[in-house]
C-alpha cells in the first residue's frame, strides 16, 4: 500500500469510520523508531501539531525508550515501505493512539 503525503487513503478513512472519527490527513513526515522495526506490537501516538513543527505522528515497535535519538524523521512514503501495517491508522485525528500487531490485535483511542 502506498501513501502520499497530504492524502487520506481509503484504508485510513475506513479505520477512522470504524472508530467514529473524522479522518485527518497525515503530515508528509512521521517520527519512527527505526531500530525497533520488526518488533511487535506497533504503537502510534499523534500529538497536536505544535507551531513550527512538521511531525505529529510518533511510531515505535516493541519496547519504548526515552533516549533522545529514539525517533528518526521519515517521509510517509518510506513508512509505507518499511511499516505498511501502520499506514491505515495515520488518518486518525490529533490526540489519537493505537496499538496493533501482525496477528490482528487492534486498539485505538483518543487520549
Amino acid at each position: 500500500m502506498s501513501a502520499r503525503a497530504g492524502d487520506v487513503t481509503q484504508a485510513q478513512q475506513d479505520v477512522c469510520r470504524r472508530f467514529g472519527y473524522s479522518a485527518v490527513a497525515p503530515e508528509p513526515m512521521v517520527a519512527v523508531a527505526l531500530s525497533t522495526i520488526g518488533a511487535m506490537p506497533v504503537y502510534g501516538t499523534r500529538i497536536v501539531l505544535l507551531e513550527g513543527y512538521t511531525t505529529s505522528w510518533f511510531i515505535h515497535c516493541g519496547e519504548y525508550s526515552d533516549a533522545e535519538d529514539f525517533y528518526q524523521a521519515l517521509h510517509l512514503t518510506k513508512l509505507s515501505e518499511i511499516l505498511p501495517l501502520a499506514v491505515p491508522y495515520l488518518g486518525l485525528p490529533h490526540g489519537s493512539k493505537f496499538i496493533i500487531d501482525d496477528r490482528g490485535y487492534e486498539d485505538v483511542w483518543l487520549a
